[in-house]
């Protein structure tokens, strides 16, 4: 993971404009908060990147922390929303030492396939122990083995042109071929698992999983999962 760490938290082309990069953490935020079922719940989001509406999230909960690797992401987001008391910034490592049965909601979303399957297991694990028994565990945007890139791809432009950036999208898309992305992600790849993999990965840490009726974000072809503490499930 350390390498796409490295990525993520250079001047990077990921997005096709501003635009595109606002509606993507919109729409993510949007569908974080259909995840939150009590205005006084606490919710992690883990490895969240820029997550530009967190204070859309921190409305609907009671406590929002915003968990970041990527040292340069953290730092903008301290400076972004010190002025709110309802999130809390933390590095991976500071989620560790939070208290067992602290949190209610977890999302990790466009993650999983950054992570070897070693790294996602600790993550899972540590996951388990701040959940409280009535918790939950939202993983979001899980490619599939049989699904490659030029679906990612039409998944882009069919967004971009319902929301008028198609042109930046193309743009974008030839600048992504060229740049270091694309390189890290020939050299290094990304995690793929199928919905049986997925569900099996973690029931071995403890959780009981289903596959949710729509993936978080724009890409419809990518999975989001549910997932509870096994004991927790009747």
């Amino acid at each position: 993971m350390e390498d796409w760490i490295d990525y993520y938290d250079s001047t990077h082309t990921i997005y096709a404009s501003k635009r595109h990069r606002d509606l993507h953490f919109k729409l993510i935020a949007r569908d974080i908060i259909g995840y939150i079922t009590a205005k006084d719940q606490v919710v992690l989001d883990y490895s969240c990147g820029e997550a530009l509406f967190a204070a859309k999230v921190a409305e609907a909960c009671g406590l929002l922390i915003l968990a970041e690797p990527a040292p340069g992401v953290r730092g903008r987001l301290i400076a972004r929303f010190a002025p709110n008391t309802k999130i809390r910034v933390r590095s991976l490592e500071d989620v560790r030492k939070m208290p067992e049965n602290s949190v209610d909601l977890v999302v990790m979303n466009s993650v999983v396939q950054y992570m070897t399957p070693e790294e996602l297991d600790s993550a899972f694990d540590v996951v388990r122990k701040l959940l409280r028994p009535s918790g939950r565990l939202v993983i979001g945007d899980v490619l599939r083995p049989e699904v490659g890139m030029p679906m990612d791809v039409y998944a882009l432009l069919r967004f971009a042109a319902r929301h008028g950036f198609l042109k930046d999208a193309l743009i974008g898309l030839l600048a992504t071929a060229l740049s270091d992305y694309r390189q890290l992600r020939s050299r290094v790849g990304l995690q793929r698992y199928s919905e049986a993999d997925m569900i099996a990965k973690l029931a071995k840490r403890g959780f009981s999983a289903t596959r949710a009726g729509h993936n978080i974000g724009h890409n419809p072809w990518r999975m989001t999962f549910v997932a509870h503490h096994a004991l927790a499930r009747t």
